[in-house]
């Protein structure tokens, strides 16, 4: 099964299982696709994580992170004469790419095809073009709006200016540049967007600008293996992305403290089961903006954030009958812490890949003659301690402050979830702090309310991020419910648009069958595959 935001990213990845590939070529020629058929929110101008289920159940964590470049410093963003919100816009909001280093990696180390075989339907794509979608024409034409001709040429070029604002949706997009550096790729491999001609073509342009980025920060950038964040909710291991991701650790924590709440005895959307997920939202960001940074710079307590005396601690904390004031994160006892694709195959190997370039278009950025859109995930890292990033997260110690090489905190969450020692559920979505909050619904979803994974992804959503106090739901949610919400101390924003955009697949314990649900939000699908050579 294979799940995506665009159906032609999941039709990419079902190509690959059908021609014998494994879960992990799949995984890659899906990414792939997703940033030429999504080149609003992913692409090789940005990073990823992957989470790996290989199939002896072993989970491992593939960090391609974008990093900061060398020349980056704490301060870079509030020094004299730096404009307004460089972190989100321009050349100072680049970070080093990092996804075609980590898509390599992690083709070369499970995967069973050649980088030009998986390559081969995203090339097709770009070269050929791909229709545009609804979720696509809603994107760009709020974007571009954003995004000035004068500042950002390149990008208005191949992205805005082929297209009526009012009549995008079912016209063909087209991206020859970023077809000739993908079809570079497959040729010459990875050096290439190193120091080869698409690499020199990024610094160059970053650097006509007045930014930071230099050819030795893609020489020397290196993708990371790491242990997963683990957890046991009801019975089933939860395996999510340690640091520099919050999102395992938030997400682990959240259903620590909810396992102690007999969900089930509520109804999915109503007050009283709103109410205590919010609650356990609120104490587990809390402690995102204290104790996460790139653990590579920080300590990060993680075994003590995730564990279930903490946890205990924690729902103490809660009333059930009215909202909490949370003004601090918990004391931990020192004894005791963009876009989504999943892919599962028929040996039980699995895929949760969230790939991301940070806000609609990045930078703004196109490197010209590369049809490659730069990244700004430099806003992930705190401007200043105390300092909301474009999510309105904060980061109270400086843990997460720009350093040289330096990786910035992330809430990105693929997630993969085992029952008695079989695959069971592999999830995540895009969204920003919104992606841990949305992940963990769909695990609820799922597990306490028995729902199937297509409704699980479509039902309504709400989020709770600590600071601001704010709980926000999604416009389905009812009057009647936001009103007994209200009732119980909650200060309720009722959003007129939906968020993130889950991909779920769940194997059935019973029939083995894989069940895919594809958000309905986007221009998404789950396209199944008969098993038969990419169980090899």
């Amino acid at each position: 099964m294979v799940v995506s935001t665009h159906r032609a990213a999941a039709l990419a990845g079902a190509r690959i299982l059908e021609e014998g590939g494994n879960a992990i070529d799949a995984a890659v020629a899906t990414a792939f696709a997703v940033g030429v058929v999504q080149p609003f929110s992913a692409g090789v101008g940005g990073g990823a994580f992957a989470l790996v289920r290989l199939e002896d159940g072993t989970i491992r964590a593939l960090d391609a992170r974008e990093t900061a470049p060398a020349r980056a410093t704490p301060t870079m963003y509030t020094d004299p004469g730096v404009p307004e919100r460089a972190s989100v816009h321009g050349p100072l909001a680049v970070a080093t790419p990092s996804f075609v280093p980590g898509m390599v990696e992690l083709l070369e180390k499970y995967g069973t095809m050649s980088l030009p075989q998986v390559l081969a339907p995203a090339i097709e794509l770009a070269r050929d073009g791909v229709e545009i979608g609804r979720y696509h024409a809603r994107m760009a034409g709020f974007m571009r709006g954003r995004f000035s001709e004068e500042r950002f040429p390149e990008t208005w070029r191949i992205q805005f200016a082929p297209f009526d604002p009012a009549a995008m949706q079912g016209r063909i997009l087209v991206q020859e540049d970023l077809a000739k550096s993908l079809e570079l790729l497959a040729r010459r491999g990875e050096r290439v967007f190193r120091d080869g001609e698409v690499g020199r073509a990024i610094v160059a342009e970053v650097k006509r600008r007045g930014g930071i980025l230099d050819l030795e920060d893609l020489r020397n950038f290196e993708p990371k293996w790491r242990d997963p964040v683990l957890g046991e909710y009801r019975g089933h291991r939860v395996a999510s992305f340690p640091p520099p991701s919050s999102g395992g650790a938030v997400l682990v924590q959240a259903l620590n403290v909810l396992e102690g709440f007999d969900l089930s005895a509520h109804r999915a959307g109503d007050a009283s089961a709103i109410h205590l997920v919010t609650e356990a939202m609120k104490l587990a960001f809390a402690d995102r903006a204290v104790y996460m940074g790139d653990a590579d710079f920080v300590d990060v307590p993680i075994d003590r954030l995730v564990s279930k005396t903490y946890a205990t601690a924690q729902r103490a904390r809660i009333d059930a009958t009215k909202a909490t004031r949370i003004e601090s994160p918990g004391t931990i006892p020192e004894d005791a812490g963009t876009t989504h694709l999943s892919v599962t195959d028929a040996a039980g190997r699995a895929v949760a890949l969230t790939m991301t370039i940070n806000t609609p278009f990045g930078s703004g950025i196109t490197a010209k003659g590369t049809g490659v859109v730069l990244n700004n995930e430099m806003d992930d890292f705190a401007i200043a301690t105390g300092t909301p990033n474009s999510y309105g997260l904060i980061d109270t110690r400086g843990a997460n402050l720009p350093a040289a090489g330096k990786r910035p905190l992330s809430s990105m969450t693929p997630t993969i979830v085992d029952k008695d020692g079989r695959l069971f559920m592999v999830s995540g979505s895009p969204g920003g702090p919104r992606i841990i909050s949305t992940t963990l619904l769909t695990i609820l979803n799922v597990i306490d309310w028995g729902m199937d994974p297509q409704a699980a992804v479509s039902a309504p959503r709400y989020h709770h991020q600590w600071d601001p106090n704010r709980l926000r739901v999604e416009p389905e949610v009812p009057a009647e419910v936001i009103s007994a919400l209200e009732a119980r101390g909650h200060a309720v924003d009722s959003s007129p648009r939906h968020w993130s955009a889950a991909e779920v697949i769940v194997v059935d314990p019973k029939t083995g069958r894989h069940l895919g649900g594809a958000d309905p939000r986007t221009d998404g699908a789950a396209i199944g595959v008969r098993a038969s050579a990419h169980s090899k």
